[in-house]
């Protein structure tokens, strides 16, 4: 008696439980980048038509991807957060579902801009290096001319006196 009363409940309870168990599975299905079609690469949650477009013509264009930091380095519009997010959806890279050490492309970008800034302050510090030096040969020459036209001044000078 017992078993015919909470028997649908239980069918029901059961039900759902597959249900949600398919339909965690189906979200978190696992896609290979390297070999996924369109509508795999759509299937993953995150990732639309002109993403996964742009993903097979990079990767017919320039060969699979190696690994997480290649995928965001060579598709445009897909950082770092987003593909530990992609791989948290189910998208593999050469069958690894975890985005390792990611290769941090704002410290790249960071270390590249500041050696453009160094050797941009070297090519100022050079520069001003040289006009000082410029100036200061010039501030000599006048310098120099300036004693050599006192002194012509007073040889002028000396023999107009000479000559009275």
């Amino acid at each position: 008696m017992f078993l015919k009363v909470f028997q649908p409940i239980i069918n029901f309870i059961m039900a759902a439980f597959v249900g949600l168990f398919l339909l965690s599975g189906h979200a978190f299905a696992k896609v290979e980048i390297n070999s996924a079609d369109q509508a795999a690469l759509e299937s993953v949650r995150g990732l639309g038509p002109s993403k996964a477009k742009a993903i097979l013509l990079e990767r017919k264009k320039n060969g699979p991807f190696k690994d997480s930091t290649d995928l965001h380095t060579r598709v445009k519009g897909i950082g770092e957060k987003t593909v530990e997010r992609l791989m948290q959806n189910g998208l593999t890279i050469n069958n690894k579902t975890v985005a390792g050490p990611v290769k941090d492309k704002s410290t790249t970008k960071t270390k590249e801009t500041s050696s453009k800034r160094t050797a941009d302050k070297e090519k100022e510090a050079a520069q001003k290096e040289k006009s000082e030096k410029a100036s200061s040969e010039k501030t000599a020459k006048q310098s120099r001319k300036a004693k050599e036209d006192t002194k012509e001044g007073g040889q002028n000078n000396q023999k107009g006196r000479e000559a009275s």
